[in-house]
């Protein structure tokens, strides 16, 4: 059987599909990103892999299939999955209060006034909950999504979100002392929360996040690039970091710091280094109902849950990120989920298809409609003012940000027969 026969059997038209990548080449070929890889699969098997551009421009390194890449906030999802398994074991319930592991968070004090004063707290009407930290409505931000003098006291007593040397208890200590933005459930108001829920799964576990992660769902999907850590003998594979200078008009290499021995600080909001191959088995474990490979690590009911919208008619009016990004789309456990695709430019196929991106531009979404998996991986960053609240800028610097749907749009074009709930 050819190739081309091959993608058509899986409902793909070849020819469509491969305007994939002229699309994405443009975007290297004008200067504006370094290099994309991407991975599309249906039924588990990968239907389009596209490796353009260079990893690192200065030595000419090109984009490879297992590049490695500073996934950010895509941890959050892995790290909701870790969450779920223990509350299937009956060792956490959604409407446990976190102070049983986080005593630090007990009894909250709440600002009055989310851009106010540190001081003009009142009372917490009620506990953070296990399910506030899944859905970021814990009241808790990172200083980027903060206003006032919160988010320079962020800055000041947390330090770098990613890269950190105090320990968990240290940092869990840190947090213990700044008042929430929002009493608990009120909104979502996205940040540390699931930092908090890593720690506190660690806690549960009695061993650090890294290992609890490494056990339960690295080694059993596979995953072997994974990690909070980067040895030496895989620096190499690893995409530099891009930003446009506008100024000189051209792309900047950003500097990142690299841990030279494994962190206690493992946060379970950010920091894990992973691939396009790995990050696809933890999708189509996802679309398996949580299993993958004849390997388990969620029934399909809970898998269900977690695609489920969690947000009130209320707390989907609140724009995130300056993007009206709640009016078609719902946040279940860990997830975002698509609602309506049509006429809705923050995601694609059918309702039910669950992603959440980190803000490198990497971006995963798993279609359990069409049994799809899309993985989209760069490293390119954004430039956010948080004047007030955060939002993320447009227009050259963020290449990313229309890329992406270039992407998104030319697959789901190619796919002849898509499905509809």
């Amino acid at each position: 059987m050819t190739r081309d026969a091959s993608i058509r059997t899986h409902g793909f038209e070849p020819a469509k599909l491969a305007m994939v990548r002229p699309c994405l080449q443009a975007f290297i070929d004008r200067g504006e990103l370094a290099g994309i890889v991407t991975l599309t699969s249906r039924g588990g098997d990968i239907v389009q892999s596209e490796t353009l551009g260079m990893s690192d421009i200065e030595t000419g390194m090109r984009m490879r299939s297992d590049t490695l890449f500073r996934i950010a906030s895509m941890t959050k999802p892995i790290t909701s999955v870790a969450a779920m398994m223990l509350v299937e074991e009956g060792r956490l319930s959604l409407s446990d209060s976190i102070s049983r592991w986080v005593p630090e968070l007990a009894s909250p004090r709440v600002l009055r006034h989310a851009a106010g004063a540190l001081t003009d707290t009142v009372a917490a009407h009620r506990e953070i909950t296990v399910e506030d930290l899944l859905t970021h409505r814990a009241g808790i931000a990172y200083a980027f999504f903060s206003e006032g003098p919160l988010q320079e006291a962020y800055d000041a007593t947390l330090g770098n979100p990613a890269m950190n040397r105090l320990t968990p208890d240290e940092w869990l200590a840190a947090l213990g002392h700044l008042p929430l933005a929002y009493q608990p459930g009120e909104r979502f108001h996205y940040g540390h929360s699931t930092d908090v829920l890593g720690f506190l799964i660690g806690r549960v576990e009695g061993k650090p996040l890294r290992q609890v992660l490494q056990e339960r769902i690295f080694a059993p999907l596979g995953m072997q690039d994974t990690d909070f850590w980067l040895p030496q003998d895989k620096r190499h594979r690893l995409a530099s970091l891009y930003g446009y200078d506008a100024q000189a008009g051209e792309l900047a290499q950003v500097e990142v710091e690299m841990y030279e021995e494994p962190p206690a600080y493992t946060p379970g909001g950010g920091g894990l280094i992973s691939s396009a191959p790995d990050y696809h088995r933890f999708a189509r474990m996802l679309l398996g109902g949580g299993a993958l490979d004849g390997r388990r690590l969620l029934q399909p009911e809970t898998v269900q849950l977690m695609q489920r919208n969690r947000l009130t008619k209320v707390q989907r009016e609140v724009p995130f990120a300056g993007m009206p990004l709640w009016q078609k789309n719902g946040f279940g456990l860990g997830v975002s989920i698509a609602e309506d695709p049509v006429d809705n430019p923050y995601a694609c196929g059918a309702p039910g298809s669950m992603t959440w991106p980190g803000i490198f531009g990497t971006w995963w979404q798993a279609d359990p409609v069409n049994d799809l998996v899309m993985i989209f991986m760069i490293q390119h960053q954004v430039p956010v003012s948080a004047s007030s609240g955060a939002t993320i800028a447009t227009g050259r610097g963020a290449a990313g940000r229309r890329a992406l749907p270039e992407y998104q749009m030319r697959t789901y074009e190619a796919l002849q027969v898509m499905s509809q709930r």
